[in-house]
């Protein structure tokens, strides 16, 4: 069986039929609400599509799951058929045991095994694919058992927790300033140094680490978001975040002033160089952008053309799919609208962003000498700053409610106090108990109008970012004095 992907923009460029035009099929594609990333499998031999796993890619498509999910989801189904031709059946005549052994193979026998959380996720698809089949009567039963409490042969042997990694102050500005941006140690520029734009690159870990937002929520961020449009005031900025959001679910992210001031100096010196060279390439691509001509700042709103429609989005509702098509008439021509870019002169994607990272690993490590932290035996990820994030926020906040007690025993029986005042005397459960909300977590919406963002930021994460504080060699160099061993 042969997996595919729908994807609209390429009927132009490869549909040739007289049958049926490019633009009636991407009408149609519209009309009937099927997606781009939708999967569709065809039979080796014949290339028709198999109309049982076509119809759950259907099904996929209409529970408005992003491109990459759908995917992802997609693959899954066309990675099991692929075992289990080998073993003499397929997906769709599948037994219990021929699903066990394809869990076995992901999870132990194959080259590379997968963990239990990847696995997870497969099991998950896996169980909705053969529960869409029992519905649809196609199966008349799932192939796996349901044993006790409702676990089931394909599930995980073991329940993994959240890898939280996170890092010191020392280690995020080795990170920063010798990975991503190309000193040395001792905070000389690095000759050797083979990187491209990296004041973009610290920007980006600036803003990550500031802001505590996921990678798809920071790296798509918009020029009139971040604050860094004609008019704005400048200083930190907040804005709605929602259709990059996890799960669509709309927060306020607040970037504090100094990583604002990172991004400013990436596109003083970095970005117009960028947007020059792209300029020419953009203006050919016109057509297939979304060509911005009214960025309404104060209404969080943009007005353009798009598939030469005339359009209106809220930037809160504009995903990361449509931010990467985003351009404006600038200073060159045409430009991104988004903050970060790349050579091409758009937003560039998660396989950049994972580069950009991996060659400051191979830099950190390759420079590391008896200044440098201790580096981790796992390589870090961007979403290791939204952890660092939240434990230094977290551990400010508890070191706020101990105040100034210097017994530890003291600090305790405060938090055991504190904890059962939390039970009886917490105002968001005596609300939600009120209101009669089945989950507390619906209260939790009223929190966002007694947060203040800013000021426990500034006090949690002062010198942190920004270069008014000492570089890294500065740190380092403290670090090491009164020593004679590194590491």
């Amino acid at each position: 069986m042969d997996l595919s992907f729908v994807q609209s923009g390429l009927l132009d460029k490869y549909l040739d039929t007289d049958v049926i035009s490019a633009e009636k099929v991407a009408a149609l594609l519209k009309r009937r609400g099927v997606l781009d990333g939708t999967p569709v499998y065809l039979d080796e031999e014949t290339q028709m599509p198999v109309p049982p796993l076509c119809e759950f890619g259907r099904y996929l498509s209409t529970a408005l799951l992003d491109e990459a999910t759908l995917k992802d989801y997609g693959r899954v189904i066309g990675r099991t058929d692929d075992h289990l031709a080998e073993l003499g059946s397929d997906v769709l005549s599948a037994s219990e045991s021929d699903l066990v052994s394809y869990r076995d193979h992901r999870t132990q026998w194959q080259k590379k095994p997968v963990g239990a959380s990847v696995w997870s996720r497969e099991s998950f698809v896996l169980d909705d694919f053969y529960g869409f089949l029992v519905d649809r009567k196609i199966l008349t039963r799932r192939p796996a058992r349901v044993a006790a409490r409702g676990r089931n042969a394909l599930a995980p042997r073991v329940r993994s927790g959240m890898d939280i990694r996170h890092l010191t102050f020392e280690q995020y500005r080795y990170f920063r300033d010798v990975g991503l941006g190309g000193q040395l140690p001792d905070s000389q520029l690095n000759p050797t140094f083979r990187g491209w734009s990296p004041l973009r690159d610290r920007a980006g870990a600036d803003i990550a680490l500031g802001s505590g937002t996921r990678w798809r929520e920071w790296a798509t961020v918009l020029l009139p978001e971040i604050g860094l449009w004609p008019g704005m005031p400048g200083g930190g900025a907040e804005f709605l975040v929602q259709a990059c959001a996890k799960y669509g679910k709309p927060r306020t992210a607040y970037v504090p002033e100094d990583a604002v001031a990172s991004a400013d100096l990436f596109c003083m010196l970095e970005r117009p160089e960028i947007v020059r060279r792209a300029a020419r390439s953009l203006e050919r691509k016109a057509r297939d952008l979304f060509v911005v001509g009214e960025v309404d700042v104060a209404g969080g709103r943009v007005r353009g053309i798009l598939d030469g429609v005339v359009r209106e989005y809220e930037m809160s509702a504009m995903d990361a799919k449509l931010r990467r098509i985003t351009v404006f008439e600038g200073e060159f021509g045409l430009e991104a609208l988004t903050l970060f870019v790349c050579r091409g002169g758009l937003m560039p994607g998660a396989d950049a962003w994972k580069s950009y990272r991996h060659r400051a690993w191979t830099r950190m490590t390759t420079l590391a000498d008896r200044t440098t932290p201790l580096l981790p035996r796992r390589r870090w990820r961007w979403h290791d700053l939204r952890h660092t994030y939240a434990l230094r926020l977290l551990t400010y906040l508890e070191n706020m409610m101990d105040g100034e007690e210097p017994d530890l025993r003291a600090r305790r029986r405060r938090h055991r106090s504190y904890l059962t005042g939390h039970i009886r005397h917490n105002p968001l459960l005596i609300v939600s108990r009120r209101l009669g909300h089945a989950n507390p977590e619906t209260t939790y919406e009223y929190l966002q109008y007694t947060d203040d963002l800013i000021n426990e930021f500034e006090a949690a994460f002062s010198s942190w970012i920004g270069d008014d504080e000492a570089s890294y060699a500065d740190i380092a160099s403290h670090a090491i004095s009164g020593t004679t061993g590194g590491r």
